[in-house]
């Protein structure tokens, strides 16, 4: 049997969201009480929730028109499915620091480390450990990212995307923007808030699958990311 290891949030009421983006609200909309008749019951049992929340809630991934104002119409719903369906290697940055850059040579010398290469198509994943020691502190929004000199060169392999444990795939305020723009300009995307990244280092390779919602016109969407170990 394949081993299955979730690389997803929890989206819950409260959870910590991106700068200004939409806070998570949910309640119950339907009870299995109401369903029966019951008149002032005293609990009342989920048989349908409400959600209001943005598209990128939690572990979610971008889509190309989120990148940029040119990049209109390349929305969520048509980006090909087999950019979510890929191989993956997870590679060790564990040692950066808070609001730190990823540098080109900081991934040659994790896939040197770990005797992987990264091939066109591929998911890369950057574990930095911040969920772990970070989430839900005041630090959490400060992780480390990838410079835009990075996001150039990764684009440069061909990769279908790479993903983060952090709010934000480079340093805010410091790389960040740019590398949106470079995702948008060459054609590749990126995940943010990722979990259970230290399962998956010195592993080697695995499949990846992360399929978006079909949100028409959407800029993203959550996903369940997941990696298997065939």
């Amino acid at each position: 049997m394949p081993e299955i290891i979730d690389l997803s949030q929890e989206i819950y009421e409260g959870m910590p969201v991106f700068k200004d983006l939409p806070q998570v609200k949910m309640e119950i909309h339907n009870s299995h009480e109401e369903w029966a008749g019951i008149k002032n019951p005293e609990k009342r049992t989920p048989a349908v929730h409400k959600l209001e929340l943005g598209e990128h809630t939690g572990t979610h991934v971008d889509a190309i028109n989120h990148m940029g104002k040119e990049y209109e119409g390349q929305s969520i719903d048509i980006m090909p499915l087999s950019m979510f369906y890929t191989e993956g290697i997870c590679l060790d940055f564990s040692h950066k620091n808070l609001n730190e850059l990823i540098e080109i040579e900081d991934f040659k010398a994790a896939y040197t480390k770990d005797k992987i290469e990264i091939k066109e198509k591929d998911t890369v994943l950057i574990y930095t450990d911040h969920y772990r020691k970070y989430f839900n502190t005041s630090d959490w929004p400060f992780g480390p990212g990838i410079s835009s000199d990075c996001a150039r060169w990764l684009g440069a392999q061909k990769i279908s995307a790479f993903g983060v444990e952090t709010m934000a795939p480079g340093v805010r305020k410091v790389s960040n923007k740019e590398v949106h723009q470079i995702c948008g300009e060459l054609g590749f995307t990126h995940y943010e808030n990722m979990v259970n990244l230290h399962q998956l280092i010195g592993r080697g390779r695995f499949r990846f699958i992360a399929f978006p919602l079909k949100i028409r016109g959407g800029t993203g969407s959550p996903v369940r990311a997941v990696a298997v170990f065939e």
